[in-house]
């Protein structure tokens, strides 16, 4: 080092010396909040069980993926950040079709050493299994990916109303995107603070390459979304102020009519879908099963697990799938977003469920009850009435009786009422604050504009709030504006505490994102005098308007399809289910009621006819008894109502898990027991009939 260099350093150190220690001072690290959030979590967060089983997979035999499907995996893995190896997902995969293959191959071996005969038919059903598992699991990071952008898009319209609305009074980007990413929250806000991460760690070195680089993934999927930014990027250079209030609002109203156009086409694109999966997948499936009672008796070897497994695992699956397909096509940009983070005391409003799991299982006990009786004591049975044996266990196979099948009734009730009244209680109070939100947003846009009208008559915010307050008196906006007054007037807070405050803050009892951030746009623009927080909340009441206004449109084009698909879930399924039930158990017992006839006529060596030929064709214990009939139905109802309300959540909302969750458990309450209502007055009338039919034959 040069001298004179030397000489200014000790010089300048001497001077800071007599106000800073150095020998005691110690520098901490330098490490911005989005690095740390960020790295809370992605970098040290917990592993999900993929994947754990991806990364274990890959330990017992890697498989690298080929070629052609590394680009695609890479980016998958990448954009939901999946920790995971490339060849992670394709080693599970080989490992878990090797597994089915072994099991398989015990399977035989057991049924051949054991039961001294080689069964075929369920090994072959395991390797089809594993060798149909191969290519999903191969490409999950695809599906998991896909998930990741519908939650991701979701997002989107907000996140640029939140910069626009931010940069409408500061035309700076890197605090926009703060703004948003406070805001948001969820998967996108994710994305966002990896953009900062990456100029944090060098990787770019300015907000624009980082940002450029990040919209290049959502070119392919959401061309609105880049257009949009690009947009907001562009009023940065623009020299006149009215210029740069265009290109924002423009880029606003890119994407909101690149989100209108594309859901158009989607609602024009999904009736053909939706139908075919409610035919192919539940009314024809249910209407089969009809024929079901008499397969038993036509085809040996067919028995009720082979049913079950067809319907309450194979059907179940494959119509997920298909539905999962239908979601991950619906347009990018749309959808209800997310605020229980927001709620004060949101783990205390979501309530246990231990209430739903001990009702649960003891209506299912009493469902099982014919088969714990059957087992303590196999002799056990009684004649009800005109419907023959109240079990109906014939030679040790069944039960057949209609008060068995009465039973089985409960099974179903039992699933239905655990799992919707678990739901019920994780959401139900979360819902009511949400749906309470929902209305203040929906009037907050024309109070925004009123107060903005106030401010810009050069009212003080302060004063304008009380004035709000009385004109919007007992409506939720007014409640909202009248909490800010007292605040602000009776215990003498500022305008900020007034709001924000953590005890008595406002916004406690309105825990809403949007209303939030207008109130924080409020306060930043209040900086720069009355007349640019009168702009800026006079802008953001007509882009809220404007985003409720093609919400309306988005719901008007899906209304169709959703009515639709709430008509399946809350009367076609149950009452096709229930009559298919009816029919099937008369069937069973008229089927029962003639062998036990024909057997007596064969006992009597009728001359004239083969009735030994009539009582091999109708064998009861080759029949699947009505009780495992109903249970396979049954479960199949509640899966089909589980799966429709997911469907349908998602075409109309997006993956909104709150709503979700409360649909499922309110259609399950309303769907399962019309179900069992219908098959139990189908039931009891039909083999009434089946009794008099029979009887009628037994006087001939």
């Amino acid at each position: 080092m040069r001298e004179d260099v030397k000489d200014v350093l000790e010089k300048y150190r001497k001077k800071l010396g007599k106000r800073i220690k150095f020998d005691n001072y110690k520098p901490g690290p330098v490490v911005s909040r989005e690095y740390k959030l960020f790295r809370k979590e992605t970098t040290t967060g917990k592993r999900t069980f993929y994947e754990d089983l991806c990364n274990f997979s890959e330990k017992i035999i890697k498989v690298n993926p080929n070629e052609k499907d590394k680009l695609k995996l890479k980016r998958s893995i990448d954009s939901a950040h999946i920790n995971i190896n490339l060849g992670g997902s394709t080693s599970l995969a080989v490992l878990v079709v090797f597994s089915f293959i072994i099991l398989a191959i015990f399977v035989a071996l057991f049924s051949f050493v054991i039961l001294g005969e080689l069964k075929l038919l369920l090994p072959l059903f395991l390797i089809i299994i594993g060798v149909v598992l191969l290519k999903p699991l191969s490409n999950s990071p695809n599906y998991i990916a896909s998930k990741w952008r519908l939650k991701v898009s979701n997002q989107m319209v907000l996140c640029i109303l939140y910069i626009v609305m931010y940069m409408r009074h500061t035309s700076n980007l890197e605090h926009a995107l703060k703004f948003s990413t406070d805001h948001i929250g969820g998967p996108l806000a994710l994305d966002l603070r990896k953009v900062f991460w990456n100029i944090e760690t060098g990787k770019y070195s300015t907000i624009k390459e980082s940002l450029d680089h990040y919209l290049e993934t959502w070119r392919t999927y959401n061309l609105e979304f880049v257009e949009a930014f690009h947009l907001i990027e562009s009023s940065l250079y623009e020299p006149t102020e009215a210029r740069r209030v265009t290109l924002l609002e423009k880029s606003l109203g890119v994407i909101l009519d690149g989100t209108y156009e594309k859901m158009l086409h989607y609602a024009h694109d999904l009736k053909t879908p939706i139908t075919m999966l409610h035919m192919f997948g539940i009314v024809l499936p249910i209407l089969g099963l009809v024929m079901f009672p008499l397969v038993g008796s036509f085809m040996e070897g067919i028995r009720w697990w082979h049913l079950a497994l067809l319907y309450n695992i194979i059907l179940p699956i494959a119509v997920f799938y298909i539905g999962t397909n239908i979601l991950s096509k619906r347009p990018t940009g749309y959808g209800e977003s997310e605020i229980t983070e927001l709620i004060p005391g949101y783990n205390k409003l979501r309530g246990k469920g231990t209430f739903s799991i001990i009702l649960g299982v003891s209506i299912l006990l009493i469902g099982f009850l014919p088969l714990l009786l059957h087992a303590v004591n196999p002799g056990f049975d009684f004649e009800f009435g005109m419907f023959g044996k109240f079990l109906g266990y014939n030679d040790g196979v069944g039960p057949f009786g209609i008060g068995a099948l009465a039973f089985s009734f409960f099974v179903p009730l039992g699933i239905a009422l655990g799992v919707g009244t678990y739901y019920k209680q994780r959401t139900g109070k979360l819902i009511k604050v949400r749906d309470a939100t929902k209305v203040l947003e929906k009037e907050f846009a024309s109070s925004l504009f009123q107060l903005g009208n106030r401010i810009g008559d050069g009212i003080p915010a302060e004063v304008a709030f009380g004035r709000i307050a009385k004109t919007l008196k007992g409506t939720p906006t007014g409640e909202f504006f009248e909490r800010v007054h007292i605040n602000l007037s009776k215990l003498g807070m500022s305008l900020k505490e007034a709001i924000f405050n953590k005890k008595a803050g406002a916004m406690l009892l309105f825990p809403s994102s949007l209303i939030e951030s207008s109130m924080k746009v409020l306060l930043e623009s209040a900086k720069k005098g009355p007349k640019v927080v009168s702009k800026s909340l006079i802008s953001i009441s007509a882009y809220v308007n404007r985003i409720h206004t093609v919400n309306e449109r988005l719901k008007d084009l899906l209304a169709e399809v959703i009515s639709s698909m709430k008509s399946q879930i809350g009367f076609l399924t149950p009452i096709i289910a229930g009559i298919v039930v009816g029919l099937a158990s008369m069937i069973v017992t008229v089927i029962g009621k003639l062998s036990g006839l024909f057997s007596s006529f064969a006992v009597e060596e009728s001359a004239q006819f083969n009735v030994g030929a009539i009582v091999e064709i109708f064998k009861i214990q080759e029949v699947i008894p009505s009780f495992y009939f109903q249970l396979i139905v049954g479960v199949y109802v509640v899966q089909v109502v589980i799966l429709l309300t997911i469907l349908y959540n998602g075409v109309e909302n997006g993956p909104d898990k709150l709503n979700e969750q409360h649909l499922i458990g309110k259609n399950l309450y309303r769907s399962v027991p019309l179900y069992i209502v219908i098959a139990f007055i189908v039931t009891l009338l039909f083999n009434i009939l089946a009794a008099g039919i029979i009887g009628g034959i037994q006087q001939i």
